[in-house]
């Protein structure tokens, strides 16, 4: 609010099992409505279509179907089914997919990942993908991973980042894996074509490390809001940094 940016906010499938889906909805629509600000609410990496059918009831704005474990085909497939699902139920809603192979995990990895070439989104599988889900968005695989590693974040692929958007010139593409990514790379992806760029990891960390501290500090102290406020302000940290190095501050 303080930096008038839009914000979008994404709830795993593990989260919003301890959320609640409609909780999340409730929640999110109570935020646009104390701050006047453009919030979307976005399930990210739904497994299955049973799971982007919960999303869709319950109102969220935007999902993400995660088909990256099925084959190329039935990935179109099931996806084509569910933009035409999400789309019958609220024509405005955004749907994003995935396209390659996403490594790691929203946590810190001690060993480095090694990304395959196969792992990474190929252009005219891209087009072709996007040409027969008819998709809003699409996740693209281009050297990033999700989680932290130790040893230094290896650098994007941007040129074959710059291959899929002269491909898919009229597509919004995504990025998923942020946390920790060099910032040369990330400014270099919002310039071919990244719209919307994941944070995950480094927000939990902030949150953990923080938390940690303050129990550390008191231990004696059993109020959870004044242990849990002290993680909460290194979040927003966070969050201001990331607002700011994506360039949506004064959006609103």
């Amino acid at each position: 609010k303080d930096l008038k940016s839009p914000v979008i906010i994404g709830t795993s499938e593990s989260e919003r099992e301890f959320i609640g889906t409609k909780q999340a909805v409730a929640l999110v629509e109570v935020w646009r409505k104390e701050t006047g600000l453009p919030i979307i609410l976005n399930a990210d990496h739904c497994k299955s279509f049973a799971s982007i059918k919960e999303v869709v009831d319950a109102g969220y704005d935007m999902v993400q179907f995660d088909g990256s474990g099925l084959s190329f085909e039935e990935n179109i497939k099931t996806t084509r089914q569910i933009v035409e699902y999400a789309k019958s139920k609220n024509p405005e809603i955004i749907v994003e997919a995935e396209l390659g192979y996403l490594r790691g995990s929203s946590e810190i990895h001690k060993e480095k990942i090694e990304i395959k070439e196969e792992d990474l989104t190929k252009p005219d599988e891209a087009r072709e993908f996007i040409e027969k889900t008819g998709i809003d968005i699409l996740a693209v695989v281009i050297g990033n991973t999700h989680g932290i590693e130790i040893e230094e974040e290896p650098p994007l692929f941007l040129d074959r980042l710059e291959e899929i958007q002269k491909v898919v010139p009229r597509t919004f593409l995504v990025l998923h894996g942020g946390s920790k990514t060099p910032e040369k790379d990330i400014k270099g992806a919002i310039k071919l074509g990244i719209v919307k760029i994941n944070i995950n990891t480094e927000l939990r960390i902030a949150y953990s490390d923080a938390l940690e501290r303050e129990i550390k500090a008191h231990p004696d102290e059993v109020k959870p809001y004044k242990i849990l406020t002290p993680a909460v302000e290194e979040m927003k940290k966070v969050v201001a940094e990331k607002i700011k190095l994506f360039g949506s501050e004064g959006k609103v």
